[in-house]
């Protein structure tokens, strides 16, 4: 008697690689990345290759979290620690041995030349993830006090290139799992409150601290001319607050429904500056206006709100402070970037997430999505 043994079909074999993807979030990503290719194409097809450059980064950070997705937590959560490690020797190297443009030392050349600071993107908030996890159930304020240790190291090491932005971003990554990990409320609201008294103060004596010849002490130069130039842009109009001024004045120009799409002037008359890159969004809203605007914002929060779903449902606390930290962050970049082109805050040169053009941004992305689907379909696959 025969046996027949039949073969499995191609979908029959890939359909176990897509179980428990998270649909919602899949979506968002979908939906995200089609408005980044649209505006990519609009702002950037007289931009040399910046389109197709776009395009081949989204597809790498696709795959990316294709292959990131399909690891499961406790392998990311064995990871962390060395992981951590690397990238701080790494920052220590580019301390001691980094290559230097535009007068900040960023880089390291390792075979290939890399940015470790980025990296620290991803590794801090695994880092911390791991080590709340490792103390589940006996967390004590000594504990807190190694967390900030642990974050405060490599903040020092990319403050010191200098790069005030990414350093911005790691420490938010480190404080959102310090936060989700119980940091009482009697630590956290001091700070906030000495921050925003701070900020007050500045604001008044704006006029004499950012006269001509003021040291600031705590800042570089460049990092001091940045703030008095978004306290008062008109200042030098036609220099340091030029980026500023044309972003507002696009913004503004952008109307309700916008100019449609590939017709926006101030974009391709060149008169917004890193018009693919860090002020895309002030081409974004010229072209689509201020619904085109709601539309994006409402994406993010979209994905903000299935991130912290995800992370609430998430079974283990590592799973739970990683998932609400990455999807945090990503709401960070996308708020940072819309404030300083909005002219509320620093140009500190922070991409827009899947809008922006930039290839390390976009795989940095894809990992941490990668890693925010992996904890959702760890959940799922245990259900099944």
């Amino acid at each position: 008697m025969a046996v027949v043994i039949e073969k499995p079909s191609l979908l029959q074999r890939v359909a176990p690689i897509f179980q428990g993807f998270d649909l919602p979030l899949v979506v968002a990503v979908l939906l995200m990345a089609t408005v980044g290719l649209l505006t990519m194409y609009s702002v950037g097809f007289d931009h040399g290759e910046r389109f197709s450059a776009h395009a081949r980064n989204m597809l790498i950070a696709v795959a990316v979290l294709f292959v990131v997705a399909q690891v499961p937590p406790q392998r990311l959560m064995a990871l962390a620690l060395p992981l951590y490690l690397v990238t701080v020797l790494l920052l220590f190297g580019v301390e001691f041995f980094g290559i230097a443009r535009k007068g900040a030392q960023r880089w390291l050349n390792v075979v290939i030349v890399i940015q470790p600071s980025e990296l620290m993107k991803i590794a801090m908030p695994l880092m911390l993830a791991w080590w709340f996890q490792r103390r589940e159930g006996q967390l004590k304020p000594v504990d807190f006090l190694v967390a900030f240790v642990l974050l405060g190291v490599p903040a020092t090491l990319i403050l010191k290139q200098p790069d005030l932005g990414t350093t911005l971003l790691v420490v938010a990554s480190g404080l959102f799992v310090i936060f989700f990990a119980g940091l009482s409320w009697k630590l956290i609201l001091p700070p906030v409150l000495l921050a925003v008294a701070g900020i007050v103060t500045l604001i008044l004596m704006e006029e004499q601290w950012c006269a001509p010849g003021v040291d600031w002490k705590v800042l570089r130069e460049y990092q001091r001319i940045r703030v008095c130039t978004l306290l008062d842009p008109f200042q030098d109009p036609l220099g340091k607050g030029f980026h500023i001024i044309q972003g507002m004045i696009a913004i503004g120009s952008g109307g309700i429904w916008g100019k449609g799409f590939m017709q926006g002037t101030q974009t391709h008359l060149e008169f917004i500056p890193e018009r693919t890159t860090d002020f895309i969004y002030a081409a974004f809203s010229e072209e689509f206006g201020l619904m085109g605007t709601l539309a994006l914002m409402s994406g993010f929060i979209f994905l903000l709100m299935r991130g912290l779903v995800i992370a609430l449902e998430a079974p283990t606390m590592f799973s739970r402070l990683l998932a609400g930290a990455l999807t945090l962050n990503i709401f960070v970049y996308a708020f940072v970037n819309m404030g300083m082109v909005s002219g509320i805050l620093p140009v500190v040169g922070v991409p827009l997430p899947f809008i922006s053009y930039g290839g390390t941004a976009m795989v940095t992305l894809g990992v941490g999505l990668g890693m925010l689907m992996s904890i959702a379909r760890s959940r799922r696959l245990m259900q099944t």
